[in-house]
């Protein structure tokens, strides 16, 4: 622990809390986390209202039905050109009634984000989700935050933002984590434990995993995700962007941060005290309980989610992470103790090999040795433990304040291009 101020995220304080209903804007509504917001949100129609609604733009029809039953004033969508395919499927719900206000294109999200509400939930995927995370910030709003990425690649910018206690998360972990550490101070904490369930592959080799298709990595075991998050999930490389995420959140020492993989999904995370007692928090595996912590707390949202039936008998199993067969956590904290720059080119060369992954151009290991390759080429290479590094190949290895956006989007489009050119280059192998 240090005592440096507040961390971002703090059960302790109430930031910006209102009585009543909470105006509530989803970032990211067609997509898993915002369909079970709005089903959260429709059961609860006293506690919350949706003011406002964005999505990406895959899936018009589910959009124009989800703004026809909350009724926002505002509806976003990035892709500027299903903007008249979108305005049909508004007319055929919304009939003669006048249409919700629609705004269009790459920056659409953003303004949402900025609109007037009490909490902004960003379930965008990927690191996209970064501009809006700063936008709900400046603009004083509630952050329930389910894109982890903008954390990750923007952590020093976020946090020249965010008042103490305006981000509530809304990753199962870190949700689990909050709600934990709630019982004590950040004085009494000895050690955070994110609980990973194993993905589809727990307990196989790294040569296990050589053969393995985007089918398989899909399928996994508990939670019904997006399919960036799933082979995250399967890569374990959403573990480790936890682990960072831990460190960002809760100002926690990364040697303080411990992963453990828990198959059963019960338990979501555990806080370890110094006086040698461990508080988990445990339900069965919905995201509806997360995100009802996110835009409710600090009060609880009744029948949110299922509870455990105690009267039945299960089995809770905890096993350590094989970290030969899969080394995106420890990569991960590596590129998190570099801080700067390294996180984002992590996180945009991951995004780029598991689109690689699902189009059969880069084998399941192929993900994580192109990461790492990346991170060499722009950091050094890497080495067990090793703490900090220095930029080379031109890379910004800035920490703090002075990391701007621009450093951010520059290393992430370098990121990028490198990896689909590693990853072009295996693929042009493997067919020779």
């Amino acid at each position: 622990m240090t005592d440096s101020p507040a961390p971002l995220a703090d059960p302790h304080l109430r930031y910006d809390a209102t009585e009543g209903r909470r105006d509530i804007v989803v970032l990211g509504s067609t997509g898993s986390i915002g369909t079970q917001a709005i089903d959260l949100v429709l059961r609860h129609p006293d506690r919350f209202r949706v003011t406002a609604l964005s999505a990406a733009g895959g899936r018009v029809e589910l959009l124009a039905e989800q703004a026809h039953r909350l009724r926002p004033n505002l509806l976003a969508v990035a892709r500027e050109e299903v903007v008249p395919r979108l305005r049909e499927a508004l007319k055929a719900q919304y009939g003669s009634e006048p249409l919700p206000e629609l705004v269009a294109g790459p920056d659409a999200a953003t303004q949402l984000a900025a609109s007037a509400c009490h909490t902004v939930l960003n379930g965008i995927t990927g690191s996209i989700g970064l501009a809006p995370t700063l936008a709900a910030l400046k603009a004083g709003r509630t952050l329930a935050l389910a894109n982890k990425e903008s954390l990750i690649v923007g952590g020093p910018l976020v946090k020249a933002l965010a008042a103490p206690g305006q981000i509530i998360p809304v990753d199962s972990e870190h949700a689990a984590l909050f709600q934990a550490l709630a019982a004590g101070t950040r004085a009494d904490v000895r050690k955070l434990v994110v609980t990973a369930s194993g993905g589809p592959f727990r307990g196989r080799t790294k040569s296990d995993l050589a053969q393995v298709t985007p089918k398989d990595a899909l399928a996994h075991p508990t939670w019904a995700m997006g399919p960036v998050i799933t082979i995250n999930s399967a890569t374990l490389v959403n573990k480790g962007l936890e682990v960072i995420e831990a460190h960002l959140l809760y100002d926690i020492a990364f040697e303080q941060i411990e992963v453990v993989v828990h198959p059963q999904s019960y338990v979501h995370s555990m806080v370890e005290f110094i006086d040698g007692s461990t508080l988990v928090q445990a339900t069965p595996p919905d995201m509806r309980g997360p995100i009802a912590v996110g835009l409710g707390w600090p009060e609880r949202v009744p029948d949110a989610a299922p509870a455990f039936d105690w009267t039945k008998a299960s089995s809770w199993d905890f096993y350590p992470l094989d970290t030969e067969a899969f080394p995106s956590v420890e990569l991960a904290r590596h590129v998190g103790q570099l801080a700067g720059t390294a996180p984002a080119v992590f996180n945009a060369a991951n995004e780029e090999c598991v689109d690689a992954f699902l189009k059969g151009r880069l084998p399941f290991n192929g993900i994580m040795e192109t990461v790492t390759e990346v991170v060499e080429e722009r950091f050094g290479a890497v080495a067990p433990g090793m703490a900090e590094g220095g930029a080379r190949n031109g890379g910004v290895s800035r920490s703090g304040t002075s990391l701007t956006l621009t450093d951010v989007l520059d290393a992430e489009t370098w990121a990028r291009d490198r990896a689909r050119e590693l990853a072009a280059k295996v693929t042009a192998e493997a067919r020779a």
